[in-house]
């Protein structure tokens, strides 16, 4: 699979930790309602799975470890990291397939009550701010959104993206999962982002996170860049 970096573009759309959240092992998460028993039953049956759930595949050749993610590549895939452009971190893994990408952002969560509520809410919130709208729908993980927002395009005409924001949640984390292209359109089940992302391993750690703070991701050190975009 090959990789490509890119600068940060995305829209923040309420994630970032909360810097009034004291960095502590407690579940004072902000969140308004625990994780449900079938929704996390899912998840425990088909992935993406919490790396206690799953052995050790980092000596795998076909996984890619980003530290806080492992994806396990698919031929005709490409993962593009994004970095922040200030920092250089990676925030995020793109995977990118013909029919569309699907953006992945791990952060931390409480150990009891899950955070996909609030951060929902913030998700429209921000998208309603920038003239767009958020729906809510029931998806495979449970209440998911649809996401469409007016853009700029490079000729300078307006055009609007449609994205379907997923939340899936799992001990003390939770996967924030945003589809572009046909997948944000037309949820299936059987294209290959879906089955990317069902194979994919959170790896949250024992240290010690407030709840929302992005679990650290990186870039492996034999990965193959192939470019480098700067627009």
């Amino acid at each position: 699979m090959m990789f490509r970096r890119r600068g940060d573009r995305s829209t923040d759309l309420g994630l970032d930790g909360d810097p009034e959240t004291a960095e502590t092992g407690a579940d004072e998460d902000g969140g308004s309602t625990s994780r449900t028993a079938p929704t996390d039953e899912h998840r425990r049956a088909v992935g993406p799975w919490d790396a206690s759930e799953r052995p050790s595949t980092t000596d795998d050749s076909g996984v890619v470890d980003l530290g806080g993610l492992l994806i396990n590549g698919r031929p005709g895939l490409e993962l593009r990291l994004q970095t922040d452009q200030g920092t250089g971190v990676v925030v995020a893994a793109l995977l990118v397939s013909p029919d569309g990408a699907v953006e992945l952002r791990p952060f931390a969560a409480g150990r009891s009550a899950g955070i996909w509520d609030a951060v929902r809410r913030d998700i429209a919130g921000e998208a309603a701010r920038h003239g767009g709208t958020a729906t809510e729908g029931e998806g495979e993980y449970g209440t998911e959104l649809r996401v469409v927002v007016p853009l700029r395009a490079q000729d300078g005409s307006s055009v609007t993206q449609t994205s379907r924001v997923v939340g899936i949640e799992g001990p003390r984390w939770l996967l924030r999962a945003t589809y572009l292209g046909k997948p944000a359109i037309s949820a299936t089940g059987d294209d290959v982002l879906t089955q990317t992302l069902r194979d994919v391993v959170v790896v949250r750690g024992d240290a010690a996170m407030a709840p929302r703070d992005p679990l650290p991701l990186r870039l492996p050190p034999n990965a193959q860049v192939v470019a480098h975009d700067s627009d």
